[in-house]
């Protein structure tokens, strides 16, 4: 009984803290970049994107499809910095709990 009790606790405090790390996510930022700084991505770790800049320069009728090329590598950029946000918050909460490698993703 005492083995189920200490569960419960540690899912509680999984709980609190699962949530507190999603308030924190939000206010994770990361930048996804492509071309060279041609184009970048501003988006949380919630991946809620914030911002997208284009420099003039592919501002141009010809240049459509090279920016339209440049705006899907910088979201897949900026993505995968979202994801390794999230993962290291992940890891750091459920590190002193004592759970089995693996099950959040780690």
């Amino acid at each position: 009984m005492a083995d189920f009790l200490g569960m419960m606790k540690q899912a509680a405090q999984l709980q609190s803290k699962m949530q507190e790390m999603q308030d924190q996510l939000a206010n994770v930022e990361v930048e996804g970049i492509s071309g060279g700084g041609l184009v970048a991505v501003r988006m949380t770790a919630k991946m809620d994107v914030k911002g997208i800049k284009i420099d003039p320069s592919l501002m141009k009728a010809e240049e459509r499809e090279v920016l339209e090329d440049l705006l899907v590598t910088a979201f897949g950029d900026a993505r995968r910095k979202a994801e390794t946000a999230m993962q290291e918050k992940m890891q750091a909460l459920t590190g002193g709990l004592g759970l089995p490698p693996g099950l959040f993703g780690q």
